[in-house]
Formats: C-alpha cells, sequence, structure tokens
C-alpha cells in the first residue's frame, strides 16, 4: 500500500517537518492545529525549508508545487459520516497523555475505517494511546527526529495489538519519503533511540548541577571527541526544554524507575519557561541573536 495522503495533527517543529517531508515526497497534506497562529508560523516555516532545500539543488520539483501539496486547517470536526479519508494520520503534539488520547478518539472518529493512526511520540507506549480507538490494529509509532528534514532515522514501533501488516504499511511509508526505518518490536517507553540518548542527556546535565563543566564546554567536548553536529544541551534547545520533560515524565511514570525523573535542573527551567530556542532562553539565550 502507497501512502497518497496524510493528515498531520500539530503544526510544531515536528509536525511542520513531517508535513514538509510528505510533501516533498509527492504525498498530499493536511496539517492541523487549533491555533491559527500556530498554522501561519509553520507555513512560513515549511516555506522557508522547502526554499532552503530548492537553493541547494536538494529537490527534482519547484517549491511552489512542494507547498501547494500542504493544506492548512484549523478544524476537523466528527460527523455522521467520517469527513477526511487520509490513508494515514499522525499526531505529533506535546507529550502528555491525556492530550494524545483526546486526540485518538477524535482522530477514531473523524477518519475512515482504512486510515491508519500514528503518533510521534517519543516516549509514551502505543499500546496506551490506541487503546481509546475502535481500530488498535491500525495504530502504530512514526516517532521522527528533530530536524525532521535532515534526520534520516525513524522508528516504527509496534503496539500490543498492532499487526504486522500495519507495521509493514508503516515501514514502506518512511522508505517512501526518503528515510531509514528503524524496527521497534516491543512496545517499551522511550522505544529505542530514547533509551539511548537519554541518560546520556541527564547525566550532561547533572555535570551542569554539580558544577563538574559547564553547558558550553560539555557541548564542545561532545561534537569534538564524539563527532555530533550539535552538542546534547543545543540540541535541547531546538527540541524544546518542555518536550524533554514531558518525554522523561513520561517514562518514569510508566516504569516508575526513578533513573527517568528528571533532573532538577532541568525541571527549574522549565518552570522558569526557559524552554529553547522558541522562547528565546533556554540552555543558551538566544535573545542577543536579534
Amino acid at each position: 500500500m502507497s501512502i497518497k495522503s496524510v493528515l498531520v495533527i500539530g503544526s510544531g517543529l515536528m509536525g511542520s517537518g513531517i508535513a514538509q517531508v510528505c510533501a516533498q515526497s509527492g504525498i498530499a497534506v493536511m496539517l492541523h492545529d487549533a491555533s491559527s497562529s500556530a498554522l501561519e508560523k509553520a507555513q512560513k516555516n515549511i516555506a522557508w525549508s522547502v526554499g532552503k532545500f530548492a537553493e541547494k539543488g536538494k529537490l527534482t520539483e519547484d517549491k511552489d508545487t512542494i507547498l501547494n501539496r500542504i493544506t492548512f486547517v484549523e478544524r476537523i470536526d466528527p460527523g455522521p459520516e467520517p469527513r477526511i479519508k487520509p490513508d494515514l494520520a499522525i499526531e505529533a503534539v506535546f507529550e502528555k497523555l491525556e492530550i494524545k488520547h483526546d486526540i485518538f478518539k477524535k482522530l477514531d472518529e473523524c477518519c475512515g475505517p482504512d486510515t491508519l493512526i500514528a503518533s510521534n511520540t517519543s516516549a509514551i507506549p502505543i499500546t496506551e494511546l490506541a487503546a481509546v480507538t475502535s481500530r488498535p490494529e491500525k495504530v502504530l509509532g512514526l516517532h521522527f527526529f528533530s530536524p525532521v528534514p535532515m534526520m534520516m532515522a525513524v522508528e516504527v514501533i509496534k503496539g500490543m495489538l498492532t499487526t504486522d501488516a500495519t507495521a509493514q504499511i508503516g515501514r514502506a511509508f518512511v522508505e517512501q519519503i526518503g528515510k531509514t526505518p528503524i524496527m521497534v518490536n516491543r512496545d517499551v517507553a522511550g522505544f529505542v533511540i530514547n533509551r539511548i540518548n537519554m541518560p546520556s542527556s541527564m547525566e550532561a546535565m547533572r555535570l551542569v548541577e554539580e558544577g563538574v563543566a559547564s553547558i558550553e564546554d560539555i557541548d564542545k567536548g561532545l561534537k569534538l571527541a564524539s563527532g555530533r553536529k550539535m552538542g546534547i544541551f543545543e540540541t535541547g534547545d531546538m527540541v524544546g526544554l518542555d518536550v524533554t520533560y514531558g518525554a522523561l515524565m513520561a517514562m518514569y511514570q510508566e516504569t516508575g524507575d526513578p533513573r527517568w525523573y528528571p533532573p532538577l535542573l532541568l525541571r527549574r527551567k522549565v518552570k522558569a519557561g526557559h524552554l529553547g530556542r522558541k522562547t528565546g532562553k533556554g540552555w543558551y539565550d538566544y535573545t542577543q541573536d536579534d
């Protein structure tokens, strides 16, 4: 089954990136967000990003052709008959179970019976999300990495009731949009990549808390010694400290394992509203960039 139409819920950094890579791959996209200002921002960011790809000669089509594949919508209300019938719906909102449950219920009501429903969650088990739908066998995880247009890996996660056929369609979709699927065969909190990356990120935060090294030197050292393109804290600012916090809390609540409880410094930053690039301050201060 080739995916021809995709609905993306959430027009933030991840949702807009997913919409962009789908459109660049010839797929019709509906990008939904309840906030008109968020949609306007997403539209500008996608146009800028596609333009950069065009300038570098990395596209086989012109910019307008790609952008015209994306429709921006504020409402997707259920009706007596399914109002929308995309081949695939992808939820890409904040890492909070209650919010995702509400969206999955709505997608189950709004989308046609053949629509596959996926989550871009970085930590919440897919089985928990599928449980509120009438089609758990058609629910899977598609965990993209930030920035979506640049990062090649996508985790394809099976919930307990996800069929092999659904997982294989997910795998084929990832390949269809030019990415590489990482198959996750067991539905554990945090999946694979974050189970590996998050402990190192938390240890870096604790080293800063303890005064062992500065944020700048840790990032510099990781780039020079480990070949990373971005340091842990630079990446955290791009993703959003609230997103990191939400993912860690989801893993802590799911497992009860104290090793996933967010470090104090991260909790304080989130409480202060220092969430990264989107707020001007996070691990670094971006207010001087203007």
